[in-house]
């Protein structure tokens, strides 16, 4: 497949396609609030951190979100790479453009191909040309809070163990920290609380399909960990982990 790469800065006219493209992200996920707050914003607020591919058509199959962040910021006492993850650096990232603050790290956000593109290696691709952006940035280092692509399989198994899995050949088990870690990434930590969605059972029912009316843990398509029900409550909450991976440019 032939494709250009341009970022948002560079072709602002294509922003109602690259925010319009399809999806295939489980409902559930797109109602975490912090997502729901900031995500949105990356386009408008940092377009030359979101990155898209068109094909021969012109038609967007792929983007790549990302925003700079201080890191290592005496202010705020930071450092390390934190526990809450997605949400945290995404709120961090607009709290120091807020204040000023300025950025020492480029935190990947989200790398999304259209799906009926999928399984053609974009996703290396958009991972590689994000890489070079933060580098033609000025920056030399970018952190991923990486959602593992094939954890929903195993929603029982602990991430800790799930994450530092290795194939035969000493690379990652699963799929995405694979190309990951083939584009120079080293995985780094696991962010234990790196998304949370908590809503009522009827909005549970409503994205899922499933009854929720046993207390416990619900298993849902496309979840990497067990929902905590609460019928009893009317409610059910996600806590999702996922893995913090580093890549020195």
């Amino acid at each position: 497949m032939q494709l250009k790469l341009s970022s948002l800065a560079e072709r602002p006219e294509m922003l109602g396609q690259v925010v319009g493209m399809a999806n295939s992200w489980p409902e559930f996920l797109l109602h975490d609030p912090v997502g729901d707050t900031h995500y949105g914003r990356i386009a408008t607020e940092l377009p030359e951190y979101v990155l898209f591919a068109e094909d021969e058509h012109g038609q967007v199959v792929a983007h790549a979100y990302s925003v700079p962040f201080a890191l290592a910021s005496a202010d705020d006492d930071r450092g390390e790479l934190p526990a809450r993850g997605w949400d945290e650096v995404l709120a961090w990232a607009f709290a120091d453009r807020r204040r000023g603050t300025p950025p020492d790290t480029v935190s990947a956000i989200s790398i999304v191909v259209a799906p009926h593109a999928q399984g053609g290696g974009l996703s290396a691709r958009m991972l590689s040309a994000m890489r070079d952006n933060a580098r033609a940035h000025g920056f030399d280092e970018v952190v991923a809070p990486v959602r593992p692509s094939g954890k929903h399989l195993e929603p029982r198994t602990p991430m800790e163990e799930y994450a530092f899995r290795e194939r035969a050949d000493g690379l990652p088990h699963d799929p995405w920290l694979r190309v990951h870690v083939r584009a120079g990434g080293v995985i780094e930590a696991v962010a234990p609380a790196s998304m949370t969605v908590a809503a009522s059972l009827e909005e549970w029912r409503d994205w899922t399909g499933l009854p929720f009316d046993t207390e416990g843990l619900v298993e849902v398509p496309g979840a990497l960990v067990p929902v905590h029900c609460e019928p009893g409550r009317g409610y059910a909450v996600y806590v999702e982990p996922n893995v913090w991976v580093r890549h020195t440019l």
